[in-house]
């Protein structure tokens, strides 16, 4: 089963309620993300009741995509799985060999999270500032991501203060940079934040990808991320406030694979040859030739060498050497200069 490692991006299929109340969806998520080899699924569990009060209005977004008749706390209510639901999930989560997590929202579903032994919390953009919420978390000394949507560095702050006094490491934390809309317009991303907040607060970084697409995901990969989480479903054209926004199990195997090819396209920082075109550079790189036949004893001037492929002659950087040097046998124009070749000076 997948764990986090700082040298593999850990990335988070986030089925969150796009299993729609019905605990078969959710296992249907469960294998869509198995076949698509992330490291994690992650659902949302919570009371309703305890986390929107009956005079919440909705989002903009959940208002296009479930409609305005009904309130926040209806839509989500419908969205909502029991404790034992989720008792039989992380089972069959683990039976798949896939790590099973899952973002609480109110007090009481932390302390059922916490039974189930995670040993990894997620934390959600709207927590941030739920005193509480985070004390509580801290207090477990467990491994945690948080995500940062509508935050200020000064947010972001006082959130690891309060983590890391309620008792967890500040090197357990993982920071994602995330834009709560959905879908992020592309010019709201504002990606190069998420170097800031590394720089800022010397903790690994990842990104929560709410936008259209995959390629700002890869972008994050780049620049950094060790976590990547996005949400996904089975249809985007299902009725729920977050499938419009989320990737088919196309999409997101597509992403890992991807995620997976820039992982292994940074490399190491090291600028040297790699072994796979290490073969190539006498074939590319070029050597110092004769441009004129050459008798033994003659003085070779500038104008009898040449520059050409192959490079596995004398490196044109030595050609200031070998001008005034003498030739040691008769050489042929357009052939390869060797050291064997001159008398130096």
């Amino acid at each position: 089963m997948s764990t986090i490692n700082k040298n593999k991006v850990f990335i988070i299929a986030e089925a969150g309620v796009n299993h729609n109340g019905s605990i078969e969806l959710a296992k249907k998520l469960i294998d869509a993300s198995v076949e698509a080899r992330v490291d994690a699924v992650k659902f949302q569990t919570f009371i309703a009741e305890k986390v929107i009060s009956k005079y919440a209005e909705k989002a903009n977004y959940q208002k296009s995509t479930t409609g305005e008749e009904e309130s926040q706390l209806d839509m989500v209510k419908k969205l909502e799985l029991s404790f034992d639901d989720f008792i039989e999930l992380k089972a069959y989560a683990e039976s798949k060999d896939i790590m099973f997590l899952s973002t609480p929202f109110d007090m009481e579903s932390i302390h059922f999270l916490e039974s189930l032994k995670m040993g990894l919390w997620k934390i959600p953009s709207g927590e941030i500032n739920n005193l509480p919420y985070l004390r509580k978390i801290g207090s477990y000394n467990e491994k945690v991501i948080f995500s940062t949507g509508m935050s200020t560095l000064g947010d972001i702050e006082k959130a690891i203060e309060i983590l890391t006094e309620a008792g967890t490491l500040i090197e357990n934390i993982t920071i994602l940079h995330c834009n709560t809309e959905y879908p992020t317009p592309m010019q709201d991303v504002n990606l190069k934040a998420m170097q800031t907040i590394k720089n800022a607060f010397g903790v690994n970084i990842g990104y929560s990808d709410h936008t259209l697409g995959i390629e700002v995901s890869v972008a994050a990969v780049a620049l950094g991320a060790t976590v990547i989480e996005k949400h996904f479903t089975l249809d985007k054209n299902m009725t729920g406030p977050d499938h419009l926004a989320s990737l088919e199990p196309a999409e997101l195997k597509s992403l890992v694979d991807s995620i997976r090819n820039i992982e292994s396209a940074l490399g190491n920082s090291i600028k040297t040859p790699s072994p796979s075109e290490s073969k190539n550079i006498k074939i590319a790189r070029k050597s110092i030739h004769l441009a004129n036949d050459i008798k033994k004893g003659q003085v070779l001037k500038i104008e009898d060498l040449i520059i050409k492929r192959p490079g596995d002659g004398i490196n044109p950087l030595f050609i200031d050497d070998i001008v005034g040097c003498n030739a040691k046998d008769d050489l042929r124009e357009d052939s390869l200069l060797n050291f064997k070749d001159i008398e130096w000076k």
